[in-house]
């Protein structure tokens, strides 16, 4: 008894304590706690902590913890920008866990590998971090699983078999990452299956079959992965799913006639998605395909379909209808613009080649109206009902305007553009209370332009270029409180310009294009109104007298051309210093250039303005200005440059002639340490590239801007160089042998592999984008290679790996490439970017040293744009016909629309040498894409800049401190490669003229201007020249080039860009 007596005191007196221990969860919560390294909001930081723990076992003052009595049942961290390593295995420890969502973070780590704890988990949504590494095998033991999202995140590898073990899932998205392999058959077996989201990964090989066994699935999205093989018609009438989505694959028809099955597809699906894939076919087979089962929405556009349309006469259900970029021929079913018992909604048939005319346009349901791009004819159609949008440029039609005023109030988009209409604006039209824009450009429409346009109150862009308005300028346009654009350039508007704003909005005006009309009189002082103008474009008029100090008041302008009047005076000095780009040239001006103006090249002022100087002599094309007491011609520099260039070849020739036989003397003694008699080049050091650099016999752009690094890095010994052609770095810090600044290549029966012992390999990891190849870094370290071209940013080389595969590397420069977390974020987004017109990216080396990161890509040969279009030593091949010219310009057209549109990216580095010609009919794609989302802003800005010396930077990149790649950027630069490829010429050469020397952006303009623009066609053209049809052509790529450099707000998107090239 006393024994039990003093058991119970004890019992007694540690209950307390025991229960004041946290419990299992909170140590679990904890633990993951420590691998949180920045919580910007503190909500985790300043809640979890020990001091607020509820002793009870489940801590539920703590922010994001869900409890169920002792047990946290739930974790919701989302959205908090928190960012470390998250150690998921500890919540294995939490039994009871229903619940674990921390999207929308910044955290890495990977899935842990005892999921079989994770007994209870219903939830897990990790979706939108870093975290990567392959998906487990033992996933299909989340037996209580039902939502599982892991998507936008760095996971790789195959799908495992075991997911088909999770009976219970109904939501999976595993989208945005870089999956690869073949999709497992075990999917089938998700009975419970509702939505699955496997899209932006790089599945290939066959869609499995069974998916319509599982009665639940409602949506299956496999959109933009690598799926080839035929589309699976058996699911599609068999399926219970609702929204299918197969687009951007590689699928194909086994037969010309398989689409009629879409007429027999299963009454639950509403939602069919095959575009951009590689279906052929009609949509005819001997009759009419006449029904599309209940579908609400099909989109087959960006395939190869062709043939005649069918009159859609019974399509009750469908809303939306996507046929566009096929090669649809035939007339126009005008069933769809008519049928009353129809609810469509959103039409497109843009960019195939269909004929015929509109009559009516009387759908009560119709929206959105795409017709562009084809071959319809005969005149405006009368349009009723509920049409917001309408696109019929690029078309055939013809007549006039009258009809419009029979429109529609409730259109917002009309464009009729590129057509052959005549006639004036109607001045009695529809109110269109609605209009936001409106597109009448190029046409040949004529009269002087009515007051109705200054009467539409929403109308925010106005275009009339390129017709036959005369007459004067409607006030009523400049001074409107809406009108954003207003593009009036090549018409016949005479007189003189003024206005006052008419009430007390101010005027909106960003952007005015008045050029190559008859305007005459002062600079209109009323332009001091337009507070926002950004573009201002009065070129080619007839202006005159002073330039007035209100031309300062327009304090947003970063476009101003004035060139081409008759304006005396000197410049004003309090311009502002917002301008990205200024031309004034062709003018009577004088005086001294005004400071904040001497930054731009000597083209901006001159031809013309003969008393307009600089108080340092004239600037070149670049903006450096050259002194006039030197009285250097640029033909005289270049003679210097070269004469200087041969002696330094000279001398180099010399003491290669020594390195080399002082070699073969000293060969016999490295034999035993590096020599193999059977071994194939290795790339070679960094110093062999500097010495190749300082012989250089040839002065180009690419020469001006390549990597320099300190003179004393330069200076190495005849040792060093044997050591180096063997394999091996000289330097104390070794290096791998092939770096970044090599660029030597040296006879097979001097170079050796690189020594597998040596420190030098590569000790780093490879990470592949796809599995098309495998491959291990030490293969890739010994793998022979050859330099392909150098850029600011790096080496290219040709490696040849042990299976003969070729794979062009690139060796990015020491301190340009992100963080290893950035650059791996962004590099799996270029996982599965496929298509024939661009590279393809293969994977990324990450080594543990600075200088260590390589990008792996496709090799392609004969080589790039120009090697072959360049009329220098070394050019491979004939000269380019014509044809070729054109092809390539589509295929370089055509990759970009497929980076811009169907990847979001804009290129950013466009230019000559990054467009690669494959095979024998010399298909062109681009490479080098991108490369600014993997590198450092510095990196990025020193990349524009060298943009910039090349000829190939857009004005509004030049003086921006953190210049970033856009869109209209790469429509500029791909506009340079136009000229090249018509011209022969290099962008960054010099051209020397009866104007001085410019550069050759301004001497094409210059030549156009007066009227010679075919002097401007290579002379290598001059047997296809012959040709009238060729001429044409040529000329319509011209007029397309000039577009394309036109200032930001006036330069189109590459979509119109290479439908206009398609179409000559």
């Amino acid at each position: 008894m006393r024994f039990l007596g003093r058991a119970v005191v004890l019992a007694l007196f540690l209950l307390p304590v025991s229960s004041q221990l946290p419990s299992q969860d909170i140590l679990a919560l904890l633990a993951f706690k420590k691998g949180i390294t920045h919580d910007p909001t503190g909500y985790l930081s300043d809640s979890w902590n020990e001091e607020s723990i509820d002793f009870n076992g489940c801590p539920s003052s703590w922010n994001g913890i869900v409890c169920n009595g002792d047990n946290v049942a739930g974790v919701v961290l989302d959205n908090l920008g928190i960012s470390g390593v998250a150690d998921l295995s500890v919540f294995g420890n939490l039994t009871m866990l229903l619940k674990l969502s921390i999207a929308d973070n910044n955290l890495t780590g990977t899935l842990p590998g005892n999921l079989k704890d994770f007994k209870s988990l219903k939830f897990l949504d990790i979706s939108n971090n870093g975290f990567s590494g392959e998906i487990p095998s033992d996933i299909g033991k989340l037996q209580s699983i039902q939502n599982l999202s892991l998507a936008w995140n760095n996971f790789s590898g195959p799908l495992p078999d075991s997911i088909g073990d999770l009976a219970s899932l109904r939501l999976v998205d595993m989208s945005h990452n870089t999956l690869s392999g073949s999709l497992p058959s075990s999917l089938k077996n998700l009975g419970s299956l509702v939505s699955l989201n496997l899209s932006f990964n790089a599945f290939e090989k066959g869609i499995p079959t069974g998916f319509d066994m599982i009665s639940s699935l409602e949506s299956i999205d496999l959109s933009w992965n690598k799926l080839d093989g035929d589309v699976d018609w058996e699911f599609l009438m068999q399926s219970s799913v609702v929204n299918i989505d197969f687009s951007g694959n590689l699928l194909t028809s086994s037969n010309s006639n398989e689409l009629k099955f879409l007429s027999q597809i299963s009454d639950t699906v509403k939602y069919l998605n095959l575009s951009h894939n590689q279906l052929t076919g009609s949509l005819i087979d001997g009759g009419e395909l006449s029904t599309f089962g209940s579908l609400r929405a099909l989109d087959l556009s960006y395939n190869r379909l062709s043939g005649p349309l069918p009159e859609f006469d019974y399509v009750y259900d469908l809303e939306v209808l996507r046929l566009g970029n096929n090669q649809f021929t035939g007339f126009l079913p005008n069933g769809l613009l008519k049928g009353d018992t129809l609810v469509l909604n959103e039409l497109d048939l843009s960019s195939n080649n269909l004929s015929g005319h509109i009559g009516l346009i009387t759908s009560t349901t119709l929206r959105i109206l795409n017709l562009s791009s084809n071959s319809i004819s005969g005149e405006l159609p009368l349009l009723t009902g509920s049409c917001t949008m309408l696109d019929l440029s690029k078309n055939q039609i013809s007549g006039n305007l009258s009809v419009t005023a029979k429109w529609s109030d409730d259109l917002e988009y009309i464009n009729l553009s590129w057509n052959q209409l005549r006639g004036p604006i109607p001045g009695v039209t529809s109110q269109f209370l609605r209009l936001n824009s409106l597109n009448l450009s190029h046409n040949s429409l004529q009269d002087t332009l009515p007051e109705v346009l200054v009467g539409y109150p929403k109308l925010t862009v106005l275009d009339l270029s390129y017709n036959q308005f005369s007459g004067a300028m409607l006030p009523g346009l400049l001074a409107s409180s809406t009108l954003q654009e207003l593009h009036l350039q090549s018409n016949l508007l005479a007189g003189g310009i003024g206005f006052s704003p008419s009430s007390p909005a101010k005027p909106s005006l960003c952007v005015l294009d008045l050029s190559h009309n008859r305007f005459n009189g002062s600079f209109p002082e009323d332009f001091a109104y337009l507070m926002g103008l950004q573009v201002l474009d009065i070129s080619a008029n007839d202006f005159s007298g002073d330039l007035p100090p209100a031309i300062s008041k327009l304090i947003s302008l970063t476009c101003l051309d004035i060139s081409q009047n008759r304006f005396t005076g000197g410049l004003p000095t309090t311009l502002p210093n917002t301008l990205l780009s200024f031309n004034s040239s062709y003018n009577d001006l004088s005086g001294t250039v005004p400071q904040n103006l001497r930054r731009f090249p000597d083209s901006s002022f001159h031809p013309g303005n003969s008393g307009l100087e600089f108080p340092g002599g004239r600037p070149g094309p670049g903006g450096s200005p050259f002194g006039n007491s030197t009285h250097k011609t640029i033909k005289s520099y270049i003679k210097v440059v070269v004469i200087v260039s041969c002696i330094v070849v000279l001398a180099l020739l010399i003491l290669l002639v020594i390195i080399v036989h002082y070699k073969r003397i000293s060969s016999g003694s490295q034999t035993e340490k590096v020599v193999d008699n059977n071994a194939r080049r290795t790339m070679p050091d960094a110093s062999m590239e500097k010495k190749r650099e300082a012989g250089a016999s040839t002065v180009s752009a690419d020469d001006l801007i390549a990597p320099r690094k300190e003179p004393s890095s330069e200076i190495i010994g005849s040792d060093e160089k044997m050591l180096a052609a063997a394999g091996l770095s000289p330097f104390k810090n070794t290096r791998l042998s092939w770096s970044p600044d090599s660029g030597e290549t040296f006879a097979a029966e001097n170079l050796a592999r690189l020594d597998v012992r040596s420190p030098d390999r590569l000790a780093g990891d490879l990470y592949f984008l796809d599995d098309t190849i495998t491959l291990t870094p030490e293969e890739l370290s010994r793998a022979p290679a050859e330099v392909l071209g150098r850029s600011s940013h790096g080496t290219s080389y040709r490696a040849t790996l042990d299976n003969g595969l070729f794979l062009t590397v690139k060796w990015l420069r020491e301190g340009v490439a992100k963080p290893k977390k950035e650059f791996a974020k962004e590099a799996k987004k270029f996982a599965n970017i496929r298509h024939p017109n661009v590279v393809g990216l293969r994977g990324y080396y990450w080594g543990p040293t600075q200088h260590e990161k390589l990008i792996l890509s496709d090799y392609i040969s004969p080589g790039s744009l120009a090697t072959f279009l360049y009329d220098r030593p070394g050019r491979r091949g004939p000269p380019l016909t014509w044809a070729q010219r054109l092809k390539i310009a589509v295929d370089v057209a055509r990759g970009l629309n497929y980076l811009h549109f169907d990847r979001a990216m804009p290129h950013g580095n466009l230019k000559a040498n990054n467009i690669l010609l494959e095979g024998l009919d010399l298909n062109a794609r681009v490479a080098d894409y991108c490369l600014h989302r993997l590198m450092t802003s510095a990196g990025t800005a020193e990349q524009m800049h060298d943009s910039g010396v090349l000829g190939y930077r857009a004005p509004e990149l030049a003086s921006s401190k953190k210049p970033t790649p856009s869109f209209k950027s790469d429509t500029y630069a791909f506009g340079v490669v136009l000229l090249e490829l018509i011209t022969g010429r290099c962008a960054g050469d010099v051209v020397s003229g009866e104007e001085g020397s410019v550069d050759l952006t301004d001497w094409v303009r210059l030549r156009v201007a007066e009227g010679r623009g075919s002097e401007c066609f290579d002379e290598a053209m001059a047997t296809d020249a012959a040709s009238s049809a060729a001429t044409k052509a040529m000329k319509e790529m011209l007029g397309i080039a000039l577009r394309c450099i036109r200032p930001v707000s006036e330069r189109p998107g590459i979509k119109s860009v290479y439908e206009d090239l398609s179409s000559i």
